[in-house]
């Protein structure tokens, strides 16, 4: 495990599309939600010990979210081959323990991690209802074993604002995790 914290994508950037299978073997077009609401992409795994950390919270929050109208989807870009415990199988599997309810896709090919210049499990990015980003940074201070209470306020607050179609400040603290498990190239 390398702690990792996230690039920091430009504010502004426009959210990168793609099209990627769900674990229930659907596929998800991004293109046919973008734009017309905010929506949270996120970049996450199943072993991630910092995944694992803020597990519960995260499903309470983003199912919180979803009912209010924020389009939640978790991303998992991991290489398989070396770390198979992050295979579309056992992501399904995590989906239901974990009780998530945002789709959780697998970007087989890393292109999507790549665009998003996602660095760590977890990183966040929070796009507006003009698929403008307007934060990326961590969910919240608490990190395993510092003993700060997880409660998804930085992530929770940025999330509040685009609701209510205003800015989150750009003042934002980069999320730190596991690095993503990128392929070797042949």
């Amino acid at each position: 495990m390398a702690l990792t914290p996230s690039t920091m994508l430009a504010l502004g950037t426009h959210a990168p599309d793609f099209s990627l299978p769900d674990t229930d073997g659907k596929t998800v077009h991004l293109s046919e939600i973008k734009g017309k609401k905010p929506l949270l992409i996120m970049f996450i795994c199943n072993h991630c010990p910092y995944v694992k950390h803020i597990r519960k919270e995260l499903a309470e929050l983003t199912t919180d979210f979803q009912k209010k109208g924020v389009a939640i989807f978790g991303i998992n870009s991991n290489d398989i081959l070396n770390y198979p415990e992050d295979s579309p199988e056992k992501m399904a599997l995590e989906k239901k323990s974990a009780q998530y309810t945002f789709p959780y896709l697998f970007d087989e090919s890393q292109r999507v991690a790549r665009a998003y210049q996602a660095a760590c499990t977890p990183d966040f990015f929070l796009f507006n209802q003009k698929g403008l980003l307007v934060y990326r940074g961590q969910f919240d201070e608490s990190r395993p074993g510092n003993q700060i209470p997880v409660t998804g306020k930085d992530l929770k607050l940025a999330m509040e604002k685009v609701l209510k179609s205003e800015e989150p400040s750009p003042d934002q603290k980069p999320s730190i995790g596991c690095n993503i498990k990128w392929k070797k190239n042949d």
